[in-house]
């Protein structure tokens, strides 16, 4: 076992301490204030602030590329998966939540990991550890690769591709500095606003152009007047295309990997309730607007994201700027957990932890450094970032969204899984839920890696290249 749980079962023992001695000290408020006298307080973020790290974290350039899943799927079966998904991530973050206010010395998903599997604690913990680095650090690289495309297509390719990524990974870097996730909140405003209005202008635009310009099949009218489907359009995608679309979508809700992060620097991790509903009921709203209208306009031509189908430039590049901005927000936020991961393996128990010492501020500027750096070098040698996000989720997401929280919903209800037809019903739907995280693994894993050996069939993009990426 890691150990800073040992220091926290210590915290537990004293408060244990102190209620039988009649004083009762609730123990988050007692985690918190063990960091009154600290220069650094992590133990600050309140549920609005959390609500917004959450929304700052789910409102990405990833919803515009809804429109192209529903395109796929059909009206009724991409709102169906959109929904469906919709509340399986309610419901299995909010069993998440109720692990992590049982397990309070918990302060990410690796300390999650390793109480779910306490016969094996130090193996669960160091395999989620991986989990977090890769799909944290890949996810950097994707914002750095994103952030390149971005300023080629403001720029018409004005400077080298590999110019524009190691700016936006230096930008990166800086919005990362601050250490504590309610600094992050900060900026997660800014980040979701300006791609609401992303979103607002890709519609619009959509909505007012004559016709589409582009579609994975060929340039308006290549491919006929624009149309939608009630059903499976053409009678079906094809195994490999339907099952990217839905992982497509997939993607977008899952985030529990930050959750445990969020709530462990909450004030009041008893709120979270709060901001996780306003989180869902906000995205069903955003993700179902986004994609209705945008299938709606645009079709059979619509491509990942929808701002790729747009006819003028001045539509794409006035759209598009404003993504730049939670690119590297959203970045930042990927890159904070990650880092303070491996900071806290570093410094462990050490006062650098908590100071504004040169050691500690200097071990986190280096792994700062350290993370942006590598996702630099991903973000150039891979040439389908796409497909490798693919991969990365379906054969991580399928662990930390679907196949961790059945069993956290077993630690919970041990002994009583089938005591009343209430809990005969949550238990049945837990097995399904494992059951799509199995189905995510293994059929998912297989769509992806077949995506990523179709790309390498063409013509693939060089490392390290000049050669524009625009839009």
């Amino acid at each position: 076992m890691p150990d800073h749980l040992s220091l926290e079962d210590e915290m537990k023992k004293k408060i244990a301490s102190q209620t039988e001695e009649g004083t009762t000290v609730d123990t988050f408020s007692a985690l918190a204030q063990e960091e009154e006298s600290h220069d650094i307080k992590y133990r600050t973020l309140s549920w609005q602030k959390a609500a917004i790290l959450l929304f700052g974290e789910y409102v990405c350039l990833a919803i515009l590329a809804l429109a192209w899943s529903w395109s796929v799927l059909g009206w009724i079966c991409g709102a169906f998966i959109t929904f469906g998904l919709g509340l399986i991530t309610w419901y299995t973050s909010y069993v998440l939540w109720q692990f992590c206010m049982k397990h309070p010395e918990a302060r990410d998903i690796c300390d999650i990991a390793a109480i779910l599997f306490p016969s094996i604690p130090r193996i669960a913990f160091e395999f989620t550890g991986i989990i977090l680095l890769l799909n944290n650090i890949f996810l950097v690289g994707f914002h750095v690769f994103t952030g390149a495309k971005i300023l080629n297509t403001l720029s018409d390719g004005g400077a080298c591709t590999v110019v524009f990524q190691a700016v936006t990974a230096i930008i990166g870097i800086i919005t990362t500095i601050p250490r504590t996730l309610n600094h992050v909140s900060l900026l997660s405003i800014i980040s979701a606003i300006a791609m609401f209005i992303a979103i607002l202008l890709s519609l619009i635009y959509a909505g007012i152009e004559d016709a589409p310009g582009f579609g994975y099949g060929g340039s308006y009218p290549e491919l006929g007047p624009v149309t939608t489907s009630i059903g499976l359009p053409n009678g079906g995608p094809g195994f490999v295309n339907g099952l990217n679309a839905v992982l497509n979508i997939t993607f977008l809700w899952i985030g529990q990997i930050l959750y445990p992060s969020f709530i462990a620097e909450m004030k009041r991790p008893q709120d979270f309730p709060k901001a996780l509903t306003a989180l869902v009921i906000m995205e069903l709203i955003l993700f179902t607007v986004t994609a209705a209208v945008g299938y709606y306009f645009v079709g059979q031509y619509a491509t990942a994201p929808i701002i790729g189908s747009l006819s003028e430039p001045w539509a794409r590049k006035s759209a598009f700027a404003f993504v730049l901005v939670p690119t590297v927000i959203i970045g930042s936020i990927y890159a904070n957990v990650a880092g303070k991961f491996i900071f806290h393996r570093i410094l462990g128990k050490s006062r650098h932890v908590y100071s504004h010492s040169f050691i500690g501020w200097g071990t986190w500027i280096a792994i700062d450094v350290f993370i942006w750096g590598l996702a630099f070098i991903l973000g150039n040698v891979i040439p389908s970032m796409g497909d490798f996000l693919s991969i990365m989720s379906s054969a991580f997401d399928s662990f930390v969204g679907f196949g961790y929280w059945p069993v956290a919903y077993y630690r919970l209800n041990q002994g009583q899984l089938f005591a009343s037809k209430r809990m005969i019903a949550s238990t049945l739907f837990n097995i399904l839920i494992f059951g799509l995280g199995c189905f995510m693994l293994g059929p998912g894993l297989y769509t992806s890696i077949d995506a990523i050996i179709i790309d390498y069939s063409g013509t693939v993009r060089q490392p390290f290249t000049c050669t524009s990426n625009a839009l």
